[in-house]
């Protein structure tokens, strides 16, 4: 409901108007009355009320005085002047108090319907209005944060760009960056960040930002000042505020260490933190994150879980490393021979080749690692050596050569998989695949009356399953499985022809557990159920 106000010096004009108009009709409520200007503003005062109807002339305060008073100390209260005199004057001063209607006596009540129902209209759209900017200044509120960061964010990329502008927005965001000043910049990257968050479901992961973003804010509020925020998945930046007399490099390193050993420790991640160099001012921040930045690209040479700062970055006087046609050439020949440890010392050359070299050293050495997996995986083609278990694995080593955030990683990944590719050319090379099979027949034949897996099978022969599985496909044209069922068939057969086994019997004795499974597995390889074909042979 909104509130009404009437004020005449005349009772009868009062009384007329609370009681011959249907103010509820309109959603509002007379809440107060006065004879005069200086008592309206008290009830005014009293009841804050959304309109007033006044009469212009009054004996001690009239209404244009009133009306002065109102505008100044409660601008948004609409003001509806009711006079007998129908005098120019007055209603131009009307107009300058910003009146939204001027009525004369007797009031007509249809004119009077007339002028509330535009005031309605209008107390209608302003509080809706009203409403929206209360909404928005709810929203914006509750955006704080992510304005913050979209801030700072713009700050460690672009810097300054408005200066005349950007104080005004840090005023607006609440935020203690001064123009001037001692600044660093860290990167905090989390280690393995991929695998971090392919084991964690949305919701951990977005937990684990927070948890990050809570734990690093706390320290450096605590230890020096500034904001951290996340940049991207898996990079956190803080920006730090130092006081010039403090001692600011002991500082910065004793928080990135307390840093580094709470996340550890609470959420049981690893980190590495790139440090810049000190700035003086606020709009150098994107100096001091490239820094940070490639500092904690370091990590690629020299390991996870570190504190790095620009100090590491010194480059060495040697040349740029190659990988030149000569090392892929004794590669091929190493890999072609099966010589182990050929392979080990030329990828041993190569990376540690390309760990002193930290101009390129990220791009170019996942660019090699990937030649080097398809140079592998050629030789397998050349040579025709089964290698379908591996041609998946290959694609997945594709995917992980850029997934790996150290180049002892990428080493230790390639290695691997050239090292197997060494062991499949020596088994085709030493025929060890057919003493493989011939082993594998071998406890088929003497263990087919056991529960015997695979995987039994496999751990006796030192191969992994799958391997086993597509080895014995190659070699003898059917899996092992369907080898071990046609022994146990064959055996079954043999039995039967005697009467006196009974049918259950005969299929224990075949390793089988459930009679119903055994009858059908004998009538698909031989056509007959076990009773059928003992009538056949008897």
């Amino acid at each position: 409901m909104y509130k009404l106000v009437i004020v005449d010096d005349e009772p009868t004009v009062r009384f007329g108007l609370s009681n011959y108009f249907d103010w509820k009709a309109y959603g509002i409520e007379v809440v107060g009355e006065a004879d005069d200007g200086d008592v309206a503003l008290e009830v005014i005062e009293r009841e804050k009320p959304d309109l007033v109807l006044t009469d212009v002339r009054m004996p001690n305060m009239d209404g244009i005085q009133m009306s002065n008073q109102l505008s100044e100390r409660f601008p948004h209260i609409k003001i509806v002047f009711v006079s007998g005199h129908d005098d120019a004057e007055y209603l131009k001063s009307a107009l300058k108090v910003k009146a939204v209607d001027y009525m004369f006596k007797p009031v007509n009540l249809g004119e009077l319907e007339i002028v509330i129902e535009r005031l309605v209209s209008a107390l209608n759209t302003e509080q809706q209005e009203r409403k929206l900017i209360e909404d928005m200044q709810v929203k914006l509120i509750q955006s704080m944060p992510l304005l913050q960061e979209k801030f700072l964010m713009s700050l460690i990329r672009e810097g300054v760009i408005y200066p005349s502008r950007v104080q005004d927005r840090i005023d607006f965001l609440n935020l203690n960056l001064p123009m001037e000043g001692a600044y660093w910049v860290i990167a905090i990257r989390i280690d393995d960040a991929t695998e971090v968050a392919q084991t964690r479901s949305e919701r951990d992961q977005q937990l684990l930002s927070y948890s990050v973003l809570n734990i690093v804010q706390e320290l450096i509020e605590r230890d020096i000042g500034g904001y951290v925020f996340e940049n991207q998945i898996g990079e956190f930046v803080g920006i730090l505020r130092l006081a010039q007399e403090e001692d600011q490099e002991s500082l910065l390193f004793t928080l990135a260490e307390e840093v580094r050993e709470s996340l550890h420790n609470y959420l049981k991640i690893s980190v590495t933190i790139g440090v810049g160099e000190r700035i003086s001012r606020l709009a150098s921040l994107p100096q001091s994150y490239s820094q940070a930045k490639e500092a904690a690209d370091q990590r690629w040479f020299l390991g996870k879980n570190q504190i790095i700062s620009m100090d590491n970055l010194e480059q060495s006087e040697e040349s740029v490393y190659r990988f030149d046609a000569s090392q892929q050439e004794r590669i091929v020949s190493s890999l072609k021979s099966a010589d182990t440890l050929k392979v080990q010392e030329e990828l041993n050359e190569i990376y540690n080749a390309l760990s002193r070299n930290r101009t390129d050293g990220i791009a170019y050495g996942r660019n090699i690692s990937l030649q080097l997996l398809l140079l592998a995986s050629r030789i397998l083609l050349e040579l025709h050596v089964q290698k379908q278990d591996l041609e998946s694995k290959e694609n997945e080593l594709m995917a992980k050569v850029f997934q790996q955030e150290t180049l002892g990683a990428l080493h230790r990944l390639v290695e691997v998989f050239l090292l197997e590719v060494c062991e499949r050319i020596g088994e085709k090379r030493n025929g060890k695949s057919k003493n493989v099979i011939e082993r594998t027949r071998a406890i088929i034949d003497k263990r087919y009356a056991e529960n015997l897996q695979v995987g039994d099978i496999a751990t006796e022969v030192f191969l992994s399953t799958t391997y086993l599985c597509l080895l014995f496909k190659q070699e003898t044209g059917e899996t092992i499985n369907e080898y071990m069922t046609k022994v146990r068939v064959e055996q079954a057969k043999a039995l039967l022809k005697d009467p006196a086994n009974k049918f259950y019997e005969v299929c224990y004795a075949v390793g089988y557990s459930d009679p119903s499974y055994f009858s059908k597995i004998f009538k698909k390889y031989t056509g007959y159920t076990p009773s059928s074909f003992r009538e056949q042979v008897m």
